[in-house]
């Protein structure tokens, strides 16, 4: 399992009885988690000074129980990135701190290529992806369906100064999108994507991914400029395995050169040693 601890600010506190307990920049938040089905070491809703617990109920999502007043927004930093966070819906709050292991690699390899790196982020979230990228020099497209989540990306941008002329940010149904794209004969040197288990597009496009990702990442392929650089497929669905994501990226690339593919769980630390697992990941650089 791979994990970064380059946070400065964000730390994962304990684990234990289906919650995680952490801290972001000193606002203290307790979750639910279903991978940490251990038990805790401690009382974890007990820890001094929560300011908000997420509740999940019976019949889907849940709500939060604030405890202390917890701002509008609050910030963390991962080397000199900054993200902005808020709490939201379903337990969320705008950043996925795992996810610092594609990042780490994505910064190495673009400049370690020395060129400008044109890169598509598919379901991208509020931009971690996309911020990493953008501050090692290379040029985004930024999709996703919601368009909350690309303000967002935009904001995250903006806090950290990068260059918004390397930057578009759209709106839309990702399987439409890239479809478009290959009509247009657009070409990326680098492909991240970040699916969900289930979703529904601007339009109602309904999206589940066990039968909807071989079709994407083959569709990706002719998106593929000639000299690539890399490919990432991230996954937090139960049955979407490193395994199954590495034997997918083999079968589509298997007429392509590559350098190797690397697909492993990625995780957390606690203060306690405990590495929470938090999702897999299969990165191919060519």
């Amino acid at each position: 399992m791979k994990t970064n601890g380059e946070w400065a600010d964000y730390k994962l506190i304990s684990t234990g009885n289906g919650e995680k307990l952490e801290e972001f920049n000193g606002i203290i938040l307790l979750r639910p988690d279903p991978q940490a089905i251990w038990n805790s070491p401690f009382s974890l809703k007990e820890y001094k000074n929560i300011y908000a617990h997420y509740h999940r109920s019976r019949s889907g999502g849940g709500e939060w129980e604030i405890k202390k007043k917890v701002p509008d927004n609050f910030y963390v930093h991962w080397r000199k990135l900054a993200f902005k966070l808020k709490l939201m819906n379903f337990k969320h709050t705008g950043i996925f701190p795992e996810q610092a292991v594609n990042w780490a690699r994505m910064i190495d390899i673009i400049n370690k290529n020395g060129r400008n790196i044109n890169v598509l982020n598919l379901f991208g979230y509020t931009g971690g992806a996309t911020v990493a990228c953008l501050s090692a020099g290379a040029k985004v497209c930024h999709v996703d369906a919601a368009k909350a989540m690309c303000q967002a990306a935009k904001e995250n941008c903006m806090i950290n100064n990068l260059d918004e002329t390397k930057a578009r940010f759209i709106v839309d149904d990702c399987v439409k999108f890239v479809e478009r794209e290959i009509r247009r004969g657009k070409k990326y040197d680098a492909i991240i994507m970040d699916p969900p288990s289930y979703g529904r597009g601007p339009n109602g496009e309904m999206w589940k991914i066990e039968e909807k990702i071989f079709g994407l990442v083959n569709l990706t392929k002719n998106l593929l400029s000639e000299n690539p650089s890399f490919y990432l497929i991230n996954s937090y669905t139960t049955g979407l395995q490193s395994g199954v994501m590495k034997n997918i990226l083999q079968i589509v690339f298997n007429d392509i050169r590559y350098s190797y593919i690397d697909a492993d769980e990625i995780g957390i630390e606690g203060e306690d040693g405990i590495v929470l697992p938090c999702g897999c990941s299969a990165f191919m650089e060519f």
